[in-house]
């Protein structure tokens, strides 16, 4: 049996082991939660709301050490200085040191949008904001909303947002904004410490800092006059105990309106038809890039560097242009010229804009040069090629079969759609070089009748986006069935002479049981015409349907099956596409919206879709999938899959006002 000394050493022995134990294991300490919170404003001098303020240095505590995110872009003084502050954070401090002149008896406000965030985290500090006045008094009112790109319903993120108070035909373009703002990473805005007064607003993507818009620079323009007011409201608290018991506590607070004002940008196309680019694509093609499309086509006049000069390029070329008409391509036709003419100087006239901003005709003489890096390699093989035989003849028949030169090109034919037909589509065939002469006696189009080929009149024609380098032969396709399009040897010719390779190749038509259709009912638009676009998860375009006046239902046939999202747009000219606005004129854009679902579409189903544009606010119709100007996702938050239509579980208040939602509901609808 132990003794009392005994058993006290063993217990002394047992601590001293825990504690060697514990110092052994160098595991890293428990820590609390995680911090969310952004950093909380501790005071500032001079204080927010200061009057008579003179010093030219602001300087701001926070509770905790801070870090700026480009501070240059982001904060902004209003009004607008010419030369921007200087910010910079060091520890728990930020400074602003102006470096222009503050005016006399005006407010100022120092937004920093969302350039603040804790040094450790990173947590965002958004919408933060301090005023001062340099006079006895210091104004209040305010203006909110959001800025939304007008085509795609994108949030404008950065964008400037300023009033005018005094407005005429040329302040927009002359004089910069009274106050101003920017846009957070949800497009939302406040203009903060207006004076009484009725106001006019816009939004610029203010490039060159000048703080006006230019006719290149993107603009928003709300239609109707603001007035700013403050309005008396009863807010309610939540207060917790210590307990975790919770009550209600009633107070009088203030509304600032309006603060649903929707603004949509966009951007008027204002371009210089300048000449931006020439090039020698490659021995047969020169290119001409403008500014802007010529309203008339250039005129190419050959200066020297081939066989005649003065000729015109309606005698020697063939010209393409590009879909927007800003970028012309010229096919050198002329033979000779190809051949000899590594270096082509040319006389180009053509359209640009003098003092007045008139479009008159210019000329310059330009270079096209071109070095064919096969020239050497084709000088040392001219001797092989000269030893090798010119034709053959076959052994049975005795037929002399002549063979081409090493270097002959053939003509390239291919189908566009390859071995697999869609239906409702065209048949495009493809050259390499621009099509001179068809014979058509040898084109031959059939369907397989059981085993057995049938030949089927058509008829070849240019593409419209493409006549030199393709053609179509419109079919009555039968779905599953079997074609086959055939070329015989030398039936096609291009403009430089060669002929084409016989060519052959069998189609399969597509089921019809392989494609989905989509029946769109559009809620309240039967007097409005529209269009409808099909997009995909990159928000581009794949089908497009126009929706005439007096009807409802927009169809959609011979689907692909796939996930697509869907944009309609108000064709208020009814010309099939969507129109930009003008500020000067104050025609806005046309009117777009989203269906804010996605839509899976299978293979033999037919879908039935009910859409009420209006369903939804505007700033809440695109689904998150297909957004590119994304919010910053703050640490752990997960981003949606998939935008839900019940307005109770999306809604926002960006503002922190009460009540904000009743004021936000009707959202797509202002400014229209």
């Amino acid at each position: 049996m132990r003794n009392a000394g005994d058993t006290m050493r063993l217990l002394l022995w047992a601590v001293a082991a825990s504690l060697l134990a514990a110092c052994a294991n160098m595991g890293r300490p428990e820590g609390g939660m995680r911090d969310e919170t952004p950093p909380k404003f501790v005071r500032s001098n001079p204080a927010p709301g200061a009057r008579n303020v003179s010093r030219t240095r602001m300087t701001v505590t926070f509770d905790e050490n801070i870090q700026l995110e480009d501070a240059f872009n982001k904060v902004v003084v209003s009004p607008a200085q010419k030369t921007p502050p200087q910010v910079s954070s060091n520890g728990k401090n930020l400074t602003v040191d102006f470096r222009d002149t503050l005016r006399s008896n005006t407010t100022y406000t120092i937004d920093f949008a969302d350039a603040i965030k804790d040094l450790n985290e990173g947590n965002i500090l958004d919408g933060f904001a301090l005023d001062f006045s340099t006079g006895d008094n210091i104004d209040t009112l305010r203006i909110s909303g959001m800025v939304l790109q007008a085509e795609n319903l994108e949030p404008a993120q950065g964008m400037l947002v300023g009033v005018y108070s005094d407005f005429t035909d040329t302040t927009l373009t002359t004089l910069p904004l009274d106050r101003i703002a920017r846009t957070n990473q949800l497009g939302q805005f406040t203009i903060r410490n207006l004076p009484e007064g009725t106001y006019r607003i816009f939004a610029i993507n203010d490039i060159n800092r000048d703080y006006h818009w230019d006719r290149s620079e993107d603009i928003a323009f709300y239609d109707d006059l603001i007035v700013p007011t403050v309005e008396p409201i009863e807010v309610t608290d939540t207060l917790y105990s210590s307990t975790g018991e919770d009550s209600l506590v009633h107070r009088q607070g203030i509304r600032y309106l309006p603060n649903d004002v929707l603004l949509t940008w966009f951007n008027v196309n204002y371009k210089q038809p300048y000449l931006a680019d020439y090039k020698r694509l490659d021995q047969r093609r020169i290119s001409l890039t403008f500014g802007a499309p010529q309203d008339s086509l250039p005129e190419l006049t050959i200066v020297d560097g081939a066989p005649v000069p003065g000729r015109s390029d309606r005698e020697w070329a063939l010209m393409h242009p590009n879909a927007t008409g800003d970028s012309l391509t010229y096919w050198i036709a002329d033979t000779a010229m190809v051949a000899h003419s590594d270096s082509l100087r040319l006389a180009v006239k053509y359209q640009k804009l003098d003092s007045l901003e008139r479009r008159i005709w210019t000329t310059d003489t330009l270079r096209f040069y071109f070095k064919d890096p096969a020239k050497n390699k084709k000088k040392k093989d001219k001797k092989k090629d000269e030893d090798k035989p010119r034709f053959v003849v076959d052994s049975v028949s005795g037929d002399t079969t002549f063979l081409p030169p090493a270097d002959f090109e053939y003509l390239q034919l291919m189908l566009k759609s390859g071995t697999t037909q869609q239906l409702g589509q065209p048949l495009m065939l493809e050259t390499n070089l621009p099509l001179a002469e068809v014979d058509t006696a040898g084109v031959h189009f059939d369907i397989k009748v059981d085993t057995i080929w049938q030949p089927l009149e058509f008829k070849l024609r240019p593409d419209s986006l493409n006549p030199l380098l393709r053609s179509c032969i419109d079919v009555n396709w039968k779905p599953g069935e079997k074609y086959r399009i055939s070329v015989d040897t030398m039936a096609m010719r291009s403009i430089y002479g060669p002929f084409n390779k016989p060519m052959s190749q069998e189609i399969t038509v597509k089921q019809l049981e392989d494609y989905a259709n989509l029946n769109v009912t559009l809620v309240d638009l039967d007097s409005v015409p529209a269009v409808v676009e099909l997009l995909n998860s990159s928000d581009a375009p794949q089908y497009r349907a126009i929706k005439p006046v007096g009807e409802s239902v927009v169809r959609f046939k011979l689907l692909a099956p796939g996930t697509y999202y869907m944009r309609l747009f108000i064709d208020e000219n009814q010309n099939g596409k969507w129109d930009t606005g003008n500020p000067v004129d104050s025609l806005q854009p046309e009117e777009v919206y989203y269906f804010a679902k996605k839509l899976d579409l299978k293979k033999n189903w037919d879908v039935d879709q009910d859409w009420d544009i209006t369903e939804l606010p505007l700033d809440r119709q695109k689904p998150y999938a297909i957004k590119k100007n994304r919010p910053k996702l703050k640490r752990g938050e997960k981003a949606p899959e998939e935008e839900k239509t019940e307005e109770d579980d999306y809604y926002y208040d960006p503002f922190g006002e009460p009540n904000a939602r009743d004021s936000r509901r009707n959202l797509g609808t202002f400014g229209r």
